[in-house]
């Protein structure tokens, strides 16, 4: 059997993989900020829970050692934890931009460094980075879960160089707004006596919701492709769009340019 460890599968789309791949009868190691949320997990075969918290380093070690020493062979590893924020520079605040780029960004770094060693000794390890349309696209009110996409995407391609030589392959994946309880949990600014600002994070808030609702299939379409790389790792680093939303935005923003994409999506926002 195959193993897989999955970060911040309690819930959202880190317990639907985690679901998905014990169907299919992989090894799952279901990995969370609080071990008490493994009761989702009851009854459910071949699920193992440990406590992982991406954003500490001691919490990683102390799961990685915990892992190993239950499992001989890791498969793969997916970052999935993450966490978003929607916010207007002037109003953001440094609590949460720093909560933002620990968990998005330096929690995939510290994850990856972790199990880079037990993937080389094996020789042969998959991670597959979990990212966002918006990793390659930029829209508003998305300064800070935008930065740590793209540091996603740029920090899998140049680790992807370093580790061809010992049969670890590196992807990321992109998609647009599934229907997780991701965007309810994202946080916000709060409405302010610019009125500028309260018309764009209403505009916005509106288009998210609507973008949720209307992506009903998205979650499993998401979950399917996922296990489809996992199953057939591709030696060169591959970046993955899923569902229609995330490929047209990546298409529009190829062919209009930067110019023309910033038109369409400003008239689109304001409305």
């Amino acid at each position: 059997m195959k193993t897989i460890i999955i970060t911040g599968a309690s819930g959202g789309l880190g317990k639907e993989i985690a679901m998905y791949f014990s169907k299919k009868g992989w090894n799952v190691i279901a990995t969370m900020i609080c071990i008490k949320d493994q009761d989702v997990f009851h009854g459910i075969p071949n699920i193992k829970c440990y406590e992982l918290n991406v954003t500490s380093q001691d919490s990683i070690e102390t799961a990685k050692t915990a892992i190993l020493k239950d499992y001989k062979s890791i498969d793969l590893v997916i970052n999935n934890a993450g966490i978003g924020y929607r916010s207007f520079v002037e109003l953001s605040e440094d609590s949460k931009i720093e909560a933002i780029v620990n968990v998005n960004w330096l929690g995939v770094v510290k994850v990856c460094r972790a199990f880079i060693p037990h993937f080389r000794r094996q020789k042969k390890g998959q991670f597959v980075n979990i990212s966002s349309i918006a990793g390659l696209v930029n829209l508003p009110l998305g300064s800070f879960y935008h930065s740590t996409k793209k540091a996603v995407e740029s920090f899998s391609e140049c680790m992807a160089y370093e580790l061809l030589d010992f049969n670890i392959s590196v992807c990321t994946v992109q998609f647009g707004n599934a229907p997780t309880n991701f965007q309810k949990n994202v946080s916000k600014s709060k409405t302010v006596s610019i009125e500028s600002y309260n018309l764009l994070m209403d505009s916005i808030n509106t288009i998210m919701v609507e973008k949720t609702n209307n992506n009903h299939q998205l979650t499993d379409v998401i979950v399917e492709k996922i296990f489809k790389i996992a199953e057939n790792p591709s030696r060169k680093f591959r970046r993955y769009s899923i569902g229609f939303d995330a490929n047209l935005m990546k298409y529009l923003r190829r062919f209009l340019g930067y110019r023309l994409f910033n038109i369409v999506i400003r008239r689109y926002v304001l409305r």
